[in-house]
Parts: C-alpha cells; structure tokens; sequence
C-alpha cells in the first residue's frame, strides 16, 4: 500500500515556507518555496518514521487530506518496511519469529526494519507473505 499523508505548508516571517504533517508531528522542514518544501518534506517523513521504529511506536496511518490539501507519498521501499513493521507489532511477531518463518537469519529482518538499507523487493514481499499481507501495485494517471 503505498500511503501519502496531509502535509500543511506554511509561509513564515523569513519569506521561507514551513511543512507539517497533523499525523507525524515530529516531520518538519522548511524550504524557500511550497515546491522545495514539498521535496524536503518526504526525507523529513521518512527520518520521522524511522524514528517510531527506533523507539518502537505504531506508525500513524494517514488521514485523509482536506480539499485541496497537498500530501506526500512514501517512496514505495518505505512504505512496505513500514507495513512489514505495524504487521509484526499487530500480531506481536519478533524478528526472530519472522526471520523463521522467512528461512533467514534475524539479522535479514533488521535489515527489513531499516528504512536506510536497500532492501530487495523480494524480501519484502516474502516479509508481507510471511505476515498475511501481498504487495499490490496500483499505477494511476498522475495529478
């Protein structure tokens, strides 16, 4: 599932403008204009969320933006580590559990969890199947 969540940008007194995302409070950045924001929003994101991993927090889902209201995606990559890492705390699954019914090694599955390490997509599928979950990709015609 590939998730966008609401940001809200904002014009400060410095003539920059600042993004805020109402679901993942800890996302903020700041940029010259909405379009550079918008670009520095989606890494302030992710470190954000990475964050929720480290201190072993749910991942927020997102809200459903206002009318009008502009969102950021996920980068794909990000979003299937997320949902491998809500899946395992929903059903209370630890690494170790995984990386068995995966045939790796725990240390494969912290891998997983890191949003910084280039995970094959075929882990991360076999992660969701291990889970319950399949990746399903949906490609629409851009905004």
């Amino acid at each position: 599932m590939l998730q966008s969540y609401p940001v809200i940008l904002t014009p400060d007194e410095n003539g920059t403008v600042i993004a805020q995302f109402p679901d993942v409070p800890e996302a903020l950045t700041v940029g010259e204009d909405n379009t550079n924001t918008l670009q520095w929003a989606q890494d302030a994101l992710v470190v954000a969320l990475s964050g929720y991993i480290e201190k072993r927090r749910d991942i927020p889902p997102p809200s459903s933006p206002e009318p009008g209201q502009k969102t950021v995606p996920l980068p794909p990559q990000v979003a299937m580590k997320l949902s491998v890492y809500q899946e395992m705390r929903d059903q209370g699954i630890t690494q170790g559990a995984l990386g068995e019914r995966m045939g790796v090694d725990g240390r494969q599955v912290r891998r997983i969890l890191d949003l910084d390490h280039n995970t094959s997509i075929s882990h991360l599928t076999l992660a969701l199947k291990c889970l319950g979950k399949e990746l399903v990709i949906d490609i629409r015609k851009a905004a």
